[in-house]
């Protein structure tokens, strides 16, 4: 497996505000992922962490505010663009095609093609062997997440967890400095999540990657993120380690209500 033989580039975000229809989905957002770090975004639902996800990968423009991936300004640009920068995402609900792993890997591998479409028509040498070296890596990324040994096997017959993680590998397949998880243990069940936490491990290690996390499995952001960031009805209402924000009596406040109640007392 090739590992990444420089340090990812850091990711900005400052100040993202998003409105939809005079709704303010985002307001003022700033957060920064240190270069080969977790970072989770957490929240109850509606706070905004969809959104933010849409705003890094391309799919919604803020109002106001930027996001950077190193030197590289992505606030305005199209999807593929970014993913071409190194942003690669996955998404709450299972995406995959008909055909076998393998094959769905391939399509992760499809912006990395230097053959035009005339050669890929013809089946040039030169695109042949292309080929074979991008099928050699994504057999690479199936083995390191899990997914070896049903490589040839349709995604049709697989468990939910594995098409989970079929969704997690083709992202990887793209070659990203930063990979975008959103809710990649949602529907799973305890011994799905563990795996999925091994393999994002794993990944991060033989990678070295950045990863960005929405969960809303607060056990599995506590044992992956470095640091978290809170949202809360559109705003980052705290930042810093799992432990830090375990305790903010602001994150308390959003996720069950407590707090209030003992500073009106007081």
């Amino acid at each position: 497996m090739t590992a990444r033989t420089t340090a990812p580039p850091e990711l900005a975000v400052t100040d993202v505000t998003v409105r939809f229809a005079g709704l303010t989905a985002l307001d003022a957002v700033s957060f920064t992922v240190a270069p080969g770090s977790v970072h989770a975004l957490i929240g109850p639902n509606g706070a905004g962490k969809s959104t933010c996800f849409n705003v890094l990968s391309g799919l919604c423009r803020p109002a106001t505010g930027t996001v950077r991936l190193g030197d590289a300004d992505l606030t305005r640009l199209a999807p593929h663009r970014i993913a071409a920068l190194g942003v690669a995402r996955t998404f709450q609900n299972i995406v995959t095609t008909q055909g076998t792993v393998a094959d769905n890997l391939m399509l992760g591998r499809h912006a990395l093609s230097r053959a035009g479409f005339a050669a890929s028509a013809l089946r040039l040498p030169h695109v042949r062997r292309e080929q074979r070296e991008h099928l050699a890596r994504a057999r690479e990324i199936a083995e390191l997440t899990g997914l070896g040994h049903h490589f040839d096997t349709p995604v049709a017959l697989l468990s939910y967890g594995d098409r989970k993680r079929v969704e997690f590998a083709r992202a990887l397949c793209l070659e990203p400095s930063v990979l975008l998880l959103d809710e990649p243990v949602a529907g799973m069940n305890a011994a799905e999540r563990a795996r999925t936490v091994e393999v994002v491990h794993a990944v991060r290690a033989e990678l070295g990657l950045s990863v960005v996390l929405v969960e809303h499995d607060m056990g599995l952001v506590m044992r992956l993120a470095d640091e978290v960031t809170v949202l809360d009805f559109g705003r980052a209402i705290a930042h810093g380690t799992p432990d830090e924000v375990r305790g903010d009596p602001e994150v308390l406040r959003a996720y069950l209500g407590t707090g209030a109640e003992q500073e009106d007392a007081a």
